[in-house]
């Protein structure tokens, strides 16, 4: 099983909608390293943490599932869609997509100045300075730390 921290905005998309869709898919990245994340190494039953940017603070707010094998975006061929690619082919699709499952809410949001702060995660991605990527690996350890100070259940 594989750990992922996936950002969202959340005046755009947040866990409370998550939560109210129960499934959705995580459509519109358009990054290619966080696309090869998402084709090459995301895989149902992998756990995600989402995390709220574009706040004050940014914090990690609940956590998600991956549900389902990734397959082509298909907002990529939409010519009226935002996340539309003129350059992506159905035959040799560019972008791809995954399922979010909603599990929970922590019960009390990470801050991204706390993450900063515990030891241990020194080296997650999201902490270092600049760390812009929309969806990135978490540790296994890190994961725990981060549930741990949450209040939650690893």
């Amino acid at each position: 099983m594989n750990y992922w921290l996936m950002k969202t905005e959340p005046d755009a998309f947040s866990i409370d909608d998550l939560k109210a869709a129960g499934t959705e898919p995580w459509d519109g990245i358009r990054n290619y390293q966080a696309r090869n994340f998402m084709r090459d190494s995301m895989k149902p039953g992998d756990k995600v943490f989402i995390y709220h940017s574009r706040v004050d603070p940014p914090a990690i707010v609940g956590c998600a599932e991956v549900a389902g094998a990734p397959y082509p975006d298909p907002t990529q061929f939409q010519a009226d869609h935002k996340y539309f690619d003129p350059k992506s082919q159905p035959d040799n699709p560019r972008w791809v997509l995954v399922e979010i499952a909603y599990v929970c809410h922590l019960p009390r949001p990470v801050s991204l100045p706390e993450l900063k702060q515990m030891p241990g995660l020194e080296d997650m991605m999201v902490t270092r300075k600049g760390s812009r990527l929309s969806i990135q690996p978490v540790t296994a350890a890190e994961w725990e730390i981060i549930m741990a100070a949450a209040g939650g259940t690893p």
